[in-house]
C-alpha cells in the first residue's frame, strides 16, 4: 500500500484531534507552572531559587531531546512514538501530583518535559507523513494554534484552577484528557516506517545531548548567575565546541541521529530563517506583556491572564481561515500581510505607559497576534512542503529544536535587556531631578518595556524581505515512495 492510498483512508478530525490535544497539552505543562512557583515554593518549605528548577528542568529537557525524534521516529514509528510519549506524559503528570519534595518534583517534571520534547516533532511529522497533501495546511494551522494558544491561557486557566483546588490539580488534569488522546492515536493514526535505521549514532547523540543542555541551560540561568560568570563562560563554551562536533559528525556518518541535509532544501532552510527571526520577536509579547500588567499596573495573574485572552480568541479564529487560504494565496502573501501587522502591533507596544488603559493593550496585542496568525503557519508550512515523507521527522526535530534553543535566547537577552535598560532610565530619571524612589522605579522599568519592543519591532522587520521569496511550491511532485503500513 503506497503513500497515496494510506492517506485516501486517514480520517482527519480524528487524527487532528489527537494531535491537537497533545500538542496542547505538554505546551499547557510549560505555561501553567509559572504562576504556581509562590505556591509550590511556599507548600515545600524552599527558597524560589529552587522550586524555579520545576521550569527550567523541564524546559532543559524538552529543547535537549527534541533533536533524537528523527532517529526514534525511525526506529519505533512516528506513530508508536508519540503515542508512547504520551503514555509517559501522563504517567510523568501523575507523578507530579504524588511528589512529596522539591527534589521529586523537579525530577518528574524533568521526565515531563523529555516526553514533552518528542511529542512536538513527532506529531508534526505525523501530519506530513499521514495527512493528504491538499489537507496539510489546514493541520499545520491546527498545529501551530495549540503551540500557541497554550501559553496564552496558560496563565488564566492556571490562576482560576489555584483560586479553587490544589496546586496537584495542575498535573491532575493532563491525565483524563491525555488518555482521550492516547485512544485517539491508537484508533486513527495509522501505523507508518518509511525507512528503517542501520544503527545508533552514540557520538551524535551524545554530542547533541550535551550542546543543546549546556547551551540551553546558559541561555536560561545567565542573568541569575551573570553573563561573565565562570559557569555561564564555561557552559557556553562546552556547547559550542560540542555543537560544532555535533554537526561535523551528523554531516560526515553514514547513519546520523538527526539528518542535517535536510538543510540542503533551500525552501525548508529560508523559512527555518523566517521562523527563528519570528520566534525572538514574538517571545517580547509573550515575556513582557504579563510582567507589565502584574508588576506595573498590579494586575492578578488571573486578571492579566483575561486581558490577553481576545487576542488568544482571535488568534484561534483566524488560523483556520489562513489554512483556508494558503492554497489560493500561498505563503508568500500571507506573510507579507502578517508581518507588517505584527511589526505594528509590537511597535505601539513600545509606547507603553504606567496608567496605559487596558483596552489600548488587548487591541494592539490583538493586532499581533492577527500577524502571527498570518506568519507562523504559512512559515511553518511551506518549509516542510518540499521535504521528502522520509525526512519530515528530522526537519520537525530540526524546527522544533532551533524554535527552543532561539526561543531561550530570546528570553535571555529580553531579560539581560530589560535590566541594564531599566539601570540606565533610573540614573536618567535621577538626573532629571526625580526624587520618588517607587516612581523611578517603575518609570524606568516601563520605559525598558518600551525599548525591548522596540529591539523586537525591528527583528520582525528583518523577516519582511526574506518572506517576499517564499513563493508558492511547484506543483510537479516525485512519485510516493513506498512505505510499509500495519494496522
Amino acid at each position: 500500500m503506497n503513500e497515496q492510498e494510506n492517506q485516501a483512508q486517514v480520517r482527519f478530525w480524528p487524527v487532528m484531534v489527537a494531535i491537537f490535544v497533545g500538542s496542547f497539552l505538554c505546551v499547557l505543562a510549560s505555561s501553567t507552572i509559572n504562576i504556581a512557583l509562590p505556591i509550590l515554593q511556599d507548600h515545600f518549605e524552599t527558597t524560589l531559587s529552587s522550586i524555579q528548577w520545576t521550569l527550567t528542568g523541564f524546559i532543559l529537557a524538552m529543547g535537549t531531546f527534541a533533536p533524537i525524534v528523527g532517529y526514534l521516529g525511525e526506529k519505533f514509528s512516528y506513530k508508536r512514538l508519540y503515542l508512547y510519549s504520551l503514555i509517559g506524559f501522563v504517567i510523568a503528570s501523575g507523578l507530579c501530583a504524588l511528589a512529596w519534595d522539591e527534589y521529586s518534583l523537579i525530577a518528574f517534571r524533568v521526565l515531563q518535559g523529555v516526553f514533552s520534547g518528542l511529542i512536538m516533532p513527532a506529531s508534526m511529522a505525523i501530519i506530513y507523513q499521514v495527512v493528504p497533501r491538499e489537507k496539510q495546511a489546514m493541520a499545520i494551522a491546527l498545529w501551530s494554534l495549540a503551540a500557541m494558544m497554550a501559553p496564552a491561557l496558560g496563565p488564566t486557566f492556571a490562576g482560576w484552577l489555584l483560586q479553587n483546588f490544589d496546586w496537584q490539580w495542575l498535573f491532575l488534569m493532563n491525565i483524563p484528557v491525555g488518555i482521550i488522546s492516547i485512544i485517539l492515536v491508537s484508533a486513527y493514526i495509522p501505523f507508518y516506517r518509511l525507512s528503517v535505521p542501520k544503527k545508533f549514532d552514540g557520538i551524535g547523540f551524545v554530542t547533541v545531548l550535551v550542546s543543546s543542555s549546556s547551551l540551553l541551560l546558559a541561555l536560561g540561568q545567565g542573568h541569575t548567575w551573570g553573563w561573565g560568570s565562570a559557569k555561564i563562560i564555561s557552559l557556553l563554551a562546552i556547547g559550542a565546541i560540542t555543537l560544532i562536533i555535533f554537526i561535523w559528525r551528523e554531516l560526515t556518518t553514514d547513519t546520523p541521529l538527526l539528518n542535517l541535509r535536510v538543510l540542503q532544501y533551500r525552501r525548508y532552510t529560508l523559512n527555518l530563517i523566517i521562523t527563528i527571526i519570528l520566534t525572538v520577536s514574538l517571545y517580547s509579547g509573550t515575556f513582557l506583556t504579563p510582567v507589565f500588567l502584574q508588576r506595573i499596573q498590579q494586575v492578578s495573574a488571573m486578571d492579566t491572564g483575561l486581558i490577553l485572552l481576545p487576542a488568544s480568541l482571535v488568534m484561534a479564529l483566524i488560523m483556520p481561515v489562513v489554512g483556508k487560504l494558503y492554497g489560493s494565496l500561498g505563503p508568500r502573501w500571507l506573510m507579507a500581510m502578517g508581518i507588517p501587522l505584527l511589526s505594528l502591533g509590537t511597535l505601539m507596544l513600545s509606547w507603553l505607559s504606567l496608567d496605559i488603559s487596558h483596552s489600548y493593550i488587548i487591541w494592539w496585542m490583538l493586532v499581533r497576534n492577527l500577524g502571527i496568525a498570518m506568519v507562523m503557519m504559512p512559515a511553518s508550512n511551506a518549509s516542510m512542503e518540499q521535504i521528502p515523507p522520509h525526512l519530515a521527522g528530522h526537519a520537525s526535530s530540526i524546527s522544533n529544536w532551533t524554535r527552543n534553543v532561539f526561543g531561550s535566547f530570546a528570553v535571555a537577552v529580553f531579560t539581560t535587556m530589560l535590566a541594564s535598560r531599566s539601570a540606565h532610565h533610573a540614573q536618567d530619571l535621577v538626573a532629571a531631578g526625580d526624587t520618588s524612589e517607587a516612581h523611578i522605579g517603575m518609570m524606568s522599568f516601563t520605559m525598558s518595556v518600551n525599548d525591548v519592543y522596540l529591539v523586537a519591532t525591528l527583528v520582525a522587520g528583518i523577516a519582511f524581505p526574506l518572506a517576499l521569496l517564499v513563493g508558492k511550491v511547484k506543483t510537479a511532485k516525485a512519485q510516493p515512495e513506498q512505505v510499509k503500513a500495519s494496522a
